[in-house]
């Protein structure tokens, strides 16, 4: 993924889409949230889904901190749920309406305050549960770098690779609704910049296309997968002015 941040993401410019599936900077998961403060269904809703999808991140924060497995998975799961249960997010500062920031700065207050008393409660703490599954936490903990990446530039890398993820995965779900998965499969190697020695006359080859055709579809494939990174970058800040920074962040993150 780390050619995709030196390759594909310093060429993108967000421009606003201005047909119906993406222009969500309206009413993005994020700025709904922050809107309604965590008081209705839907803002409910909205961060529950933006939690289970940046969980990880916090995990990977946690364990950095040097905390054992289960105490980060115990941390993540209560801290999460009390997110969603409480009014932290009325006081939220409009100027800095980036989840990735805000949810990283009550994660150093929830931890602070957990050393300050004594872990009585059972896991989850008597708090509402949320549907983590951390089967592949620690595996996924463990194909980390090894080498001195701090707590909090291990999250936004995680935070960043969650992002591609995301991006990623839409793009898949997309092309395989049209019929076309197995072009994906073939293709996507060309949009994290890890190609190798994979060319277009070999995917030519196997999908039993023209050469031609395939770098039609690769182009399409990137510009379609740069306006999905966009949408998904938007649902975690409160203005669309806000894209352009993130992207950038995300970059530096990747290229570090």
């Amino acid at each position: 993924m780390g050619g995709l941040g030196k390759m594909e993401i310093q060429h993108m410019h967000h421009k606003t889409n201005k047909t119906a599936q993406d222009a969500r900077f309206s009413e993005t998961h994020w700025s709904l949230v922050v809107a309604a403060g965590g008081k209705n269904a839907r803002s409910e809703q909205a961060l529950q889904q933006l939690c289970q999808t940046y969980w990880f991140p916090l995990y990977a924060f946690v364990r950095r901190e040097g905390y054992s497995q289960h105490d980060a998975e115990d941390y993540t799961q209560t801290f999460l749920a009390r997110l969603i249960a409480s009014d932290d997010l009325i006081a939220i500062d409009r100027k800095k309406g980036r989840f990735r920031s805000f949810l990283l700065a009550c994660m150093k207050h929830f931890l602070a305050n957990e050393r300050e008393k004594s872990r009585a409660q059972k896991r989850g703490g008597g708090e509402p549960v949320l549907s983590i599954d951390f089967a592949n936490a620690e595996s996924m903990y463990a194909a980390e770098p090894s080498h001195d990446l701090s707590p909090d530039k291990l999250f936004d890398r995680r935070w960043a690779m969650t992002v591609l993820g995301q991006a990623m995965a839409r793009l898949k779900a997309e092309m395989a609704s049209q019929g076309k998965e197995d072009y994906f499969e073939q293709m996507k190697i060309f949009l994290t910049g890890g190609k190798g020695d994979v060319r277009y006359a070999t995917i030519s080859a196997q999908l039993e296309i023209s050469e031609a055709a395939v770098k039609t579809a690769v182009h399409r494939m990137r510009n379609r997968y740069r306006k999905l990174l966009g949408a998904e970058i938007a649902d975690t800040v409160e203005k669309k002015q806000d894209v352009e920074q993130e992207l950038r962040d995300l970059r530096l993150t990747l290229a570090g």
